[in-house]
């Protein structure tokens, strides 16, 4: 006993009828970025842990570069 394709029509023209297209569009995009966002977050989490092993791989580098002292540090 699943769900029948009318069941489905009749609660989407109820949905529609209570929400207004507008507000469904609304929902659905505010969704859609959720979903990219989430996706975003994971592959930059993968990518966090591939980075110890690019540390490791470059040990006895030198890295160049300029350090800078905020203004709260210098009067100390």
């Amino acid at each position: 006993m699943g769900i029948s394709i009318w069941q489905l029509v009749i609660i989407l023209v109820i949905v529609l009828l209570l929400f207004g297209a507008k507000r469904l569009r609304n929902v659905g995009s505010d969704l859609g970025q959720a979903v990219k966002g989430f996706k975003k977050a994971v592959s930059e989490g993968e990518q966090e842990k591939e980075e110890p092993e690019q540390i490791a791989k470059r040990e006895g580098e030198v890295i160049e570069g300029e350090a800078k002292v905020k203004e709260d540090e210098k009067k100390g």
